[in-house]
């Protein structure tokens, strides 16, 4: 069965009128969430389950994060003197004076 013309335009504007989503996946238990992409859903259950099927099709993840990116806050790259040089000068702040213990692992 093929889409009519208008079957498609009508899913691409109600594609263009779903919020955006960021999708995270966790690769391995004891790593961090990875921004894969994005994606557009109706609602959350949807988004996961979109974000399933796209970025963990060959079970490249044991999670999933979705997030509306209209719900991120994000610093400006323009602030970056005001917000990260300061800790230049901190350098206790680095972890560089001991070494982990092999059992830490991922860290």
């Amino acid at each position: 069965m093929t889409a009519s013309k208008t079957d498609i335009a009508n899913a691409q504007a109600q594609a263009h009128e779903w919020p955006l989503w960021e999708v995270f996946v966790r690769p391995k238990a004891g790593l961090d969430h990875k921004h894969c992409g994005s994606l557009h859903a109706a609602d959350s259950k949807m988004a996961l389950q979109l974000a399933r099927e796209v970025y963990t099709r060959r079970q490249e993840g044991v999670s999933v994060w979705i997030v509306r990116s209209d719900q991120i806050v994000a610093s400006d790259p323009a602030d970056k003197a005001m917000l990260f040089d300061p800790m230049e000068d901190k350098v206790y702040r680095h972890p560089t004076f001991y070494e982990l213990p092999p059992e830490v692992g991922h860290m």
